[in-house]
C-alpha cells in the first residue's frame, strides 16, 4: 500500500503510517532504534552459572543471567530465554528451543502422503491449515495432477477464516501479555465463531486433516453462504471497536512504539517473513507477488508500515483481518460449483455409499487408506503465506508412498531468531512486548 504522511497532532511531528493502517497521536513515543553489536547471547551453561553477583550484596552491580520460560505464560509456549540483564536491560538474549521436540518432519517419512496431513496440520496449531495445504500442494506438484476449481477456492475460504481467527488470537493473546485484559475476552469470543463455522465444515475446531492431497475432505454444508456471511458482518464492526479499545489508547502506543524496531534490511538478512517483515516496510506477501491457488483473481491490499516496531506489527495485523474478511466476500460469490476433489482413483477413495455397494470399492478404500499411493520421484518445494510468514514444504519422493524426506520451512522458527536483535538494551517488559509481536507458535518451532 502507499505510505502517506499524518497531520501533526498537538504541534508533533508528522508520523508516516501505512494507507489504511490505524492512525492516531504519537503519545510522545519517538521511534529510535537502540541496536548495538553482539545481540546474541553465546555462552555455555557453565559459563552462565558463574555469571551473576552476590543477591545479598545490593552494592554489586554484576550482571545476571536471568532465565524466563520455558513456563512462561508470556513466551506463548515452551520457548525458553536466557536474558543477559544490566538492571532490567536487556544486554544480550538467547532463545532456547527443544522442549516441545514432537519430530514431526521425521514422522512425516514414515506415513503416507495421505496420512501425512494429519501429521503437518498439528505444527502451527493456531493455523493449521495452511500446514495442509502447503502439504498437499507439495504432493500435488509431484503426481502432476489438477485439482477441480471449487476445491481451490474452498481451500482459499478456510485458509483465509483460518488467518481472521489466527490474527484474532494474536489480538487477544497479545492484548493479555500487555495489560489490555478486556481484549483478551474479545478476541477470544470472536475467534470462537470461526472455529464454530470451521467444526460444522470439517467436524473439528483445530488439527482439521481437512486440506488433502487432490482437493477438501468434505463439500461445504449447504448453508454456508449464509453462516460466512454472517461471520463478516459479525466481525468487520467488532475491529472498529478494537480500533477505539487499543490503537489510539496512550498507554497501549507508549508500550509499543519505538519498541523492537527492525529495519527491512536487518530483516530480509535474518530471513523474517509476514507481518514481521511487512511491518518493517517491505511489502512481500506469496499471496500477490507469487501467487498460488486464485489469489490472482482476487483484490486485496498488502499492509506494511515504515518503523518495524511492534506498533506496526499489530496494527498490519488488525488490518489484515479486514483485508481476508474482503478476499472472503468475493470468494462467496466467485465459488462455483463442481467437484470438492479430483476424480483421479489413483488418490482419491470411492464415495462411503460405494463401499456398501461393491467388493471393488470396498477393496480400493482399504488398499488406499493402508497401503497408499505411490508418488512419482523428484523433489519439490511448495510455499503459502501463513499468518506467521513463508510456510514451505520441500518434500522428496523415491518413487514410494511415504516421502523420502521431508522437510518445512517453519516461519515461527526463522522469526524467533530475530528476537535478540529486537530485545537488545530494552527492558524485561519490553521483551514480553516484543515476543508477543513476533507472534511464535512453539508447535511450528519445535515441529
Amino acid at each position: 500500500m502507499s505510505i502517506t504522511d499524518t497531520a501533526p497532532a498537538d504541534g508533533a511531528s508528522p508520523e508516516p503510517v501505512a494507507a489504511g493502517m490505524p492512525t492516531g497521536p504519537a503519545a510522545g513515543a519517538e521511534r529510535v532504534s537502540r541496536r548495538e553489536p553482539s545481540a546474541v547471547l553465546r555462552m555455555s551453561e557453565a559459563e552462565a552459572a558463574e555469571i551473576g553477583g552476590d543477591p545479598d550484596d545490593p552494592d554489586d552491580d554484576e550482571l545476571v543471567l536471568l532465565n524466563m520460560g520455558p513456563s512462561h505464560p508470556s513466551t506463548h509456549g515452551v520457548l525458553r530465554l536466557m536474558l543477559e540483564l544490566s538492571g532490567e536491560t536487556v544486554l544480550r538474549s538467547k532463545p532456547v528451543i527443544g522442549y516441545l521436540h514432537t519430530g514431526m518432519e521425521k514422522t512425516g517419512e514414515n506415513l503416507t502422503y495421505l496420512q501425512g496431513g494429519t501429521n503437518v496440520t498439528r505444527m502451527d496449531y493456531a493455523s493449521p491449515l495452511f500446514n495442509e495445504l502447503a502439504f498437499s500442494l507439495a504432493t500435488e506438484r509431484l503426481l502432476g495432477i489438477e485439482v477441480p476449481e471449487r476445491a481451490t477456492w474452498i481451500r482459499m475460504l478456510m485458509c483465509e477464516l483460518n488467518r481472521v481467527s489466527s490474527h484474532l488470537l494474536f489480538m487477544a493473546t497479545n492484548g493479555m501479555d500487555l495489560g489490555a485484559v478486556s481484549m483478551m475476552i474479545y478476541g477470544w469470543r470472536e475467534r470462537e465463531e470461526v472455529l464454530r463455522f470451521f467444526e460444522k465444515v470439517t467436524g473439528l475446531r483445530m488439527n482439521h486433516n481437512y486440506i488433502r492431497p487432490g482437493g477438501v475432505a468434505a463439500d461445504l454444508p449447504a448453508d454456508w453462504r449464509t453462516d460466512v456471511a454472517e461471520l463478516i458482518e459479525l466481525i468487520e464492526p467488532r475491529l472498529d471497536e478494537y480500533d477505539t479499545l487499543l490503537t489510539g489508547q496512550p498507554i497501549w502506543r507508549e508500550r509499543l512504539q519505538g519498541v523492537g524496531i527492525i529495519s527491512a534490511a536487518e530483516a530480509v538478512a535474518l530471513g523474517a517473513t509476514g507481518p514481521l517483515l511487512r511491518g518493517a516496510g517491505m511489502a512481500w506477501d506469496l499471496r500477490r507477488d507469487e501467487p498460488y491457488l486464485f489469489y490472482d483473481q482476487v483484490d486485496f491490499d498488502v499492509i506494511v508500515g515504515i518503523h518495524g516496531d511492534c506498533y506496526d506489527r499489530y496494527a498490519i495485523r488488525l488490518n489484515e483481518i479486514r483485508e481476508s474478511l474482503r478476499i472472503v466476500a468475493q470468494i462467496i460469490d466467485a465459488m462455483p460449483s463442481g467437484d470438492y476433489r479430483t476424480q483421479d482413483k489413483k488418490v482419491t477413495p470411492p464415495p462411503r455409499a460405494r463401499i456398501d455397494e461393491s467388493m471393488e470399492a470396498l477393496i480400493h478404500h482399504f488398499k488406499i487408506f493402508t497401503e497408499g499411493f505411490k508418488v512419482p520421484a523428484g523433489e519439490v518445494y511448495a510455499a503459502v503465506e501463513s499468518p506467521r510468514g513463508e510456510l514451505g514444504v520441500y518434500m522428496v519422493s523415491d518413487g514410494s508412498s511415504v516421502p523420502y524426506r521431508l522437510h518445512v520451512r517453519a516461519p515461527s522458527f526463522v522469526n524467533l531468531q530475530t528476537l535478540p536483535h529486537l530485545m537488545q538494551n530494552g527492558l524485561i517488559a519490553d521483551g514480553i512486548a516484543i515476543i508477543g509481536s513476533v507472534d511464535p507458535i512453539m508447535g511450528d518451532v519445535d515441529r
